[in-house]
Parts: C-alpha cells; structure tokens; sequence
C-alpha cells in the first residue's frame, strides 16, 4: 500500500508555530506511546531547538508498558525529558509536576527579580495524538474541541490552566511527504492520517496481519479468525464471515470491518500494543585517558 501525503494545512500549521514561538518558554512535544519513534515529526527540531523541550507519549494506556519503560530509557539516554502519560487525573497531577519542573529555570529568574512569573508553553505533535485531550485534562474541562481524527484543532489557541501556567494548543503537524511508508502505514492505523488518502481497505487489511504477528490468539478470538494464515482481502472477508458483517445476498460488509477493525484498534479494545521497538539506549562516552 502507497500512502502520499501532501497535506496542504500543514504549510499553515507551520507558519502559526513559528510565530508564536518567541511568546513561549517552553515546548511541550506529544507522540503515541504506540508509536514512540514515527508519531514524532523530525521537522519540529529545527524549528523549536532554541527551546527547552519535554515529551509525552500519550495514549499509554493503550501501549504495552514495559515496552514503553524502554522508550523511556532510550529517551533518556539520548537527553530527551520523556514520561508516560494517559489522560487520567494521576497522569495529569505528574504531567502539571514535570512541566513545572522542566519551567522551573524561568520561575526562579522571575523570583529573582520579584516576578510571579506566569510559564506559557505551547504543545506540539502530530495530528490525533491527543493534544487537545491533554490540554481538556490539565484545564479540567472542555475548553479545546477533541475527536478522533485529524484536523480537530484549526488554529492557535491559549488556554490559561492555573494562575502561572498557560498552554497554547496548535495544529498538528505533519511532514510534507511521507517517504518509509511502513510509518505512513503506521500512523493511519493510529488515525494520524486523513482516510481519505489511503485505500481503507488495504489499511485494515494489513493491520489485521500486524495484529495476528504481535498478539495471534487474541486477534483470532476478537475476529473469529479461524486461519491465521490468510492475508490481504482474503483475510479481511474472514473477518466479515466471522463477525457477521453481511449484507443482503450475503455480500461481504468490507466498509463496516474495516470502520470496526481501525476504530477497535484505536480504542484500544483489541488490547495494549507498541508497533514500534526502543533502540538500545546509548551509553555515555567514556572519557579516554588522552582526554583527562
């Protein structure tokens, strides 16, 4: 499946980023906890590398959590701030700490001064990775339109969410061409993606074989799958037969499987998955005798 993404918006999204960019201390990054590594857009580090920088992995209730304790080593040991987050209000109590925190060099200069300094910081990420959610849940209530699909948030917004802190929501930005389809693959199975750029079918169909590789018995359950074996359509019209997803003259229901299969997944029903594996976290260089 070729999936080309040339999304028009996102030369907008840009352009609202960077000019709120000087109003900012901090940057506050989210990706899916499921997919630590391509829910991350490469083209965010030019652009906010003058500024300090923390990462969420959201939706990690819908991750596998020592896959995600890797990722976190891995961040670690590359410099990268990182923590766990689900929208929960445990999570968002540790979020608020570990944004204040990471703040904390910009409250202590204000305190220096005899400033109550009030830390704004914008959140930034792809689209559907949970920005808006996130936002709702640190403001504790519904100040930002969420769904689950791309494109929610259409433009710069600050919400304050205690008397020194504020949060800008932005657009979700993605690259302006997806080059490793598996990532583009990937992030439409997470509804990163608009539908309408992909065929759905194929989608689903190599989801369905993603999940049958990682977790085989509890994808044949869930979609009566009785041969594990079959791929591509094939596999997708077992899911039909086994699901009942029929219509009339028993014709193969393939739009209901495949809106069931994606949406499943991305609640998270089928069960807690990580599509992507931690690098092995580097190790700090050693300082060899001739540099001592």
């Amino acid at each position: 499946m070729d999936i080309q993404w040339y999304p028009g918006h996102m030369a907008k999204a840009k352009r609202l980023l960077i000019t709120q960019l000087g109003k900012v201390d901090l940057a506050i990054e989210l990706c899916d906890a499921r997919l630590p590594l391509s829910s991350r857009n490469p083209a965010l580090n030019a652009l906010i590398s003058h500024k300090r920088r923390i990462l969420l992995l959201c939706k990690a209730d819908l991750a596998e959590p020592a896959k995600t304790k890797q990722w976190l080593a891995y961040f670690a040991s590359i410099g990268v701030e990182a923590m766990a987050y689900d929208a929960t209000p445990q999570k968002t109590k540790q979020a608020k700490l570990f944004i204040e925190n990471a703040a904390k060099a910009v409250i202590e200069r204000g305190e220096r001064r005899g400033i109550a300094k009030t830390i704004r910081a914008m959140v930034i990420g792809v689209p559907n990775v949970g920005k808006s959610t996130f936002i709702n849940r640190m403001y504790g209530g519904s100040v930002t339109e969420t769904g689950d699909r791309p494109g929610v948030t259409k433009s710069n917004r600050w919400v304050k969410v205690s008397p020194y802190l504020e949060i800008l929501d932005t657009p979700g930005m993605l690259w302006p061409k997806l080059n490793d389809q598996q990532a583009a693959t990937r992030l439409a199975y997470i509804g990163t993606i608009k539908d309408a750029v992909y065929n759905q079918e194929e989608l689903c169909a190599s989801l369905l074989e993603d999940l049958l590789k990682a977790m085989p018995q509890r994808a044949m359950e869930r979609y009566k799958i009785k041969n594990p074996e079959l791929t591509g359509y094939d596999l997708l019209e077992e899911v039909c037969r086994g699901r009942g997803f029929l219509m009339r003259g028993g014709i193969m229901d393939t739009d209901r499987a495949c809106a069931v299969v994606l949406d499943e997944f991305r609640a998270g029903k089928v069960g807690k998955l990580t599509l992507e594996e931690a690098p092995i976290p580097e190790k700090p260089r050693e300082e060899s005798l001739d540099e001592c």
